[in-house]
């Protein structure tokens, strides 16, 4: 198992904040018209400027410096020269890499007035994301963490949740073992050890939980059409309670300060 040194873990949520600032920074600016391609640019100018590289470009041939996906779009959209829309829901995912360690997480955004319906599918999947990292302690199994995300999601809500798409460990490679589905069954799975560092990221449709990827062989979409939503953090296991590595508070205030988008939910 790819458990990490106290002084490793320090230095993963160095670069697990970086991503938090960079997302910051797009919560700050973020409104309709701006296009995917715009943030792209921002996320990689930022990443850049504070000397990290980006984990997404060039990884298995990936184009771009994010992964934007919108409305429909689960994971891995192309950004593009698409004007955002009011209502548009919006997830940001970026990994960076610094002092040889990956930072990886994601933040979904709701840019003004928005269906109700959606609005309380990005509140749900954010609360499930947190649902799952309190399961995430020493001597629990994967299958906690799922579970936990399932339970809440798709039991208590009705939400499809991906099955093809799951989170990960994370370190010095930006996909480790071992794999962090959202679904499961409780007491399965690898035993969890003290500083092993998962991304554990639920991906949760409104409707169906079945997608397809796009021609273009990246951009996973649900079937149905209908929204899904998507978070993402970086997790130290630890005895009693999991050491959050990056930090969504900072880009809640940014959100929360940018009348240009929707942060009803909580």
């Amino acid at each position: 198992m790819y458990t990490k040194t106290e002084d490793q873990v320090l230095l993963m949520k160095e670069a697990a904040m970086l991503v938090s600032k960079t997302l910051t920074e797009v919560a700050k600016v973020l409104k309709p018209g701006m296009t995917t391609l715009d943030i792209d640019l921002l996320c990689m100018q930022f990443a850049k400027d504070h000397k990290a590289s980006i984990s997404f470009h060039n990884y298995h041939g990936y184009p771009h410096h994010i992964c934007a996906s919108v409305n429909d779009v689960v994971v891995h959209g192309f950004p593009n020269k698409n004007p955002l829309k009011e209502g548009d829901i919006v997830s940001i995912d970026f990994g960076v890499i610094l002092n040889g360690w990956h930072g990886d997480h994601a933040y979904t955004f709701i840019l003004g007035e928005a269906d109700p319906a959606a609005i309380e599918l990005v509140k749900v999947t954010k609360e499930s994301l947190y649902v799952g990292i309190e399961k995430a302690i020493v001597n629990n199994r994967i299958g906690d963490i799922a579970y936990a995300i399932q339970e809440h999601t798709e039991k208590k809500h009705g939400y499809g949740v991906v099955r093809e798409l799951v989170g990960h460990g994370l370190g010095k490679e930006l996909h480790e073992d071992p794999q962090v589905p959202n679904y499961g069954k409780r007491g399965t799975g690898l035993k969890l050890k003290e500083n092993l560092v998962l991304a554990i990221e639920p991906m949760i449709n409104m409707g169906t939980h079945k997608v397809y990827t796009d021609d273009d062989g990246w951009t996973v979409k649900t079937q149905d059409g209908k929204p899904s939503v998507h978070f993402e953090h970086d997790v130290c296991i630890k005895k009693d309670t999991a050491l959050i590595l990056s930090d969504f508070s900072i880009i809640e205030a940014a959100e929360k300060a940018n009348q240009n988008l929707n942060s009803s939910y909580y």
